[in-house]
């Protein structure tokens, strides 16, 4: 694992122990599908969340919130259609958790599917 990689994954252990400790529970890490991944699934009572987790300690290009552009989220959109093939239909909302390296915000719902 590559010291960027290790960030990540440190960013993403935080980011589940700040949405365990707000109520939501965390059934899935980095699910991946040719052509897109999901960092976090939690479940929100009956609702599945999907939740991009976004590390940026420079804010040159805008920072971490930025940095999840349509093409990101039609990445994130396309595995949750096929998660939610496998694990049943359920209500969902797509989520972001953003991070400077030291602090942290949740964005609920964050961005939409177009359709």
């Amino acid at each position: 694992m590559t010291a960027r990689q290790a960030k990540g994954a440190a960013a993403e252990d935080a980011a589940a122990r700040l949405l365990e400790a707000r109520g939501l529970r965390v059934v899935g890490r980095n699910f991946r599908v040719r052509g897109g991944e999901i960092d976090l699934v939690c479940r929100d009572g009956a609702t599945t969340v999907f939740v991009e987790v976004r590390l940026r300690s420079r804010s040159d290009f805008g920072g971490a919130a930025a940095s999840i552009t349509a093409a990101k989220q039609a990445r994130v959109i396309l595995a949750a259609r096929h998660w939610l093939v496998r694990h049943g239909e359920t209500p969902c909302r797509f989520d972001a958790v953003l991070s400077d390296g030291q602090t942290f915000e949740w964005i609920r719902d964050a961005f939409r599917p177009a359709d």
